[in-house]
């Protein structure tokens, strides 16, 4: 099953043949875009762009109709007028295998729904399935093809569903700064063929993917989505953000790609049933979706017990009211936990109950080293469920020497290494905005989640992707047993 599923699949997510429709002599239109950008992202395979009359486009060979390419079209990115489309499929005649209908004008508005029927009935009498319409296009670095100008090459696990071109750009974008990386992001628009229970199905099978992500608008067929992520028992975790929960969000879907969004109730019961995580923001959505891609989640106890680590009392405080609030128990070490800290003989000012509030005077110690003393005897006696080192960066800035802050994050990475499995350890790296601080955590992000090693901006962020993350945990855990 999973290797049907997988070949059924691969020629959209690692196309060897590419038709492009829509492209102009002129090279300015979208679809010439779509080319240069596959180009340059490195995608080697063979590209037809079809035009009516041209011979060449970018220099490339053109032909007239996606039935005339000297071999079958894996994946088609059309971008021409509405009307043109359906006839244009049903001529294909067997010789595509996945259409993409970039072109708007269809079931988001009311006078196109009688032509979305007609574009997904000629898809099937050409033989093939169709993406959209109404959507961006695709992103998949194994194929090394790509509608957006910016998205990391690299192949990673995180597979995404969206309803949304502009908000699947976003994602690919603001995930790839925080070191997100996708084994692929379909954009589905109007959905009036392949459905994101179909692609769900797929990355539940495909052994790249970790985590899925769906943003999404509507579900034409509910029942099989909530099947699908019931008899999946939570073995991948499924982040959903979900748009028109509300009465006025409702009708900005309908208006968006022609979507009755559901009740939200409906929603909220489908989490429940199912352990899919709902996301309530961008990104919140982000966040817990990179949680997901750097941590492996504990299969014998859910999260509960954190200990929090690091620079800034007040910061520590309003962490661990947010954290109780999420249902994670900042609760204070027992005397062995403090007494291991205290033999430490830390200077005035450092606080070692938990949350462990270190100034820099303290952290700069065998310059920065002093850390993992610390967290030493916190992993070995305190026995922690998460840890959050946060590091309000800013503090470090002119007191200190620059290495000091990279030994303290080292010493965190090493004492991880020694407690392997033990606790989920999150990085909080805090900064003012300062370009020079800006360029460090940059380098200390790619760093740490290349070891797998989360890294958020703030410990709201942290906690509530800790939060989301014990919550798959109980579900998974409560199935297993059950």
């Amino acid at each position: 099953m999973t290797s049907n599923i997988a070949e059924r699949f691969a020629p959209l997510f690692t196309p060897q043949t590419v038709a492009v429709v829509g492209a102009s002599t002129k090279g300015t239109a979208l679809p010439n875009v779509f080319i240069r950008r596959i180009r340059e992202f490195g995608y080697a395979g063979t590209i037809y762009p079809i035009h009516p009359s041209a011979s060449e486009i970018d220099g490339l060979t053109a032909y007239k109709s996606l039935a005339d390419t000297p071999q079958p079209v894996d994946y088609a990115y059309i971008a021409v007028s509405a009307a043109q489309i359906p006839a244009m499929l049903a001529a294909a005649a067997g010789h595509v295998r996945y259409a993409q209908v970039i072109s708007s004008g269809f079931g988001e508005v009311d006078t196109g729904k009688e032509l979305e029927q007609k574009l997904a009935e000629a898809a099937r009498a050409g033989g093939m399935r169709l993406i959209g319409p109404n959507c961006l296009g695709i992103y998949t670095p194994r194929g090394a093809v790509t509608f957006t100008e910016v998205g990391p090459k690299e192949v990673g696990c995180v597979g995404i569903v969206s309803q949304s071109g502009g908000l699947g750009t976003d994602i690919i974008r603001r995930g790839m700064n925080r070191g997100v990386r996708y084994s692929g992001l379909i954009t589905v628009g109007n959905c009036a063929d392949l459905t994101p229970s179909e692609l769900l199905e797929f990355y539940l099978a495909d052994e790249q993917t970790k985590v899925i992500g769906f943003y999404i608008e509507t579900a034409k067929d509910g029942r099989r989505l909530f099947e699908l992520l019931r008899s999946a028992r939570a073995r991948k975790p499924v982040v959903m953000l979900k748009g028109g929960r509300t009465r006025q969000g409702l009708a900005a879907a309908a208006s968006h790609t022609g979507s009755l969004a559901g009740d939200e109730r409906a929603w909220i019961a489908l989490s429940r049933q199912t352990g899919c995580v709902l996301a309530e923001t961008l990104d919140d959505f982000i966040d817990t979706l990179l949680i997901f891609q750097t941590l492996t989640p504990r299969t014998r106890q859910a999260t509960d017990r954190v200990v929090l680590f690091g620079n800034g009392g007040g910061a520590s405080v309003l962490a661990t009211d947010y954290y109780a609030r999420l249902g994670l128990d900042v609760k204070p070490f027992e005397s062995t936990t403090v007494d291991a800290l205290a033999a430490l003989n830390p200077p005035p000012g450092t606080s070692i109950t938990n949350p462990v509030d270190c100034p820099v005077g303290t952290l700069q110690q065998e310059d920065g080293r002093v850390a993992e003393k610390i967290l030493d005897a916190i992993y070995a006696t305190g026995r922690p469920e998460a840890l959050v080192m946060h590091l309000n960066m800013a503090a470090f800035a002119g007191r200190t020497r620059p290495e000091v802050l990279d030994n303290v994050v080292q010493a965190a990475l090493r004492v991880q290494s020694r407690f392997p499995g033990q606790a989920h350890f999150v990085l909080v790296l805090r900064s003012d905005g300062e370009a020079e601080l800006e360029s460090r955590k940059r380098d200390f992000r790619a760093r740490a989640v290349a070891l797998g090693i989360p890294v958020y901006d703030e410990m709201a962020n942290a906690g509530h992707a800790l939060a989301a993350l014990r919550s798959h945990e109980r579900f998974a855990i409560s199935r297993s047993a059950a």
